[in-house]
């Protein structure tokens, strides 16, 4: 199972839970677990999240595959100015 970190804001919508371990096959399934498991945590996920696999960031990459041995961080979407 990949081992997940929500960073910034995101665990205050997982009861203050800021890591788990989920097993997903790419980032679209494990939005889809996530928010399965923690629902007021869906839409801030479906509103666009950077997340980074194993140390490389990726943006709007919901079918980048994630290793069973992955460690995944979900950051916030980050405003641009």
């Amino acid at each position: 199972m990949a081992h997940v970190t929500l960073i910034g804001n995101l665990r205050q919508y997982t009861g203050g839970v800021a890591e788990l371990d989920i097993e997903a096959a790419n980032v679209h399934q494990l939005f889809t677990r996530l928010g399965e498991r923690y629902p007021a945590l869906a839409p801030h996920l479906e509103q666009g999240s950077a997340v980074a696999i194993d140390g490389q960031i990726y943006q709007d990459a919901l079918f980048q595959p994630i290793a069973p041995d992955s460690d995944v961080h979900i950051l916030p979407q980050i405003a641009g100015g």
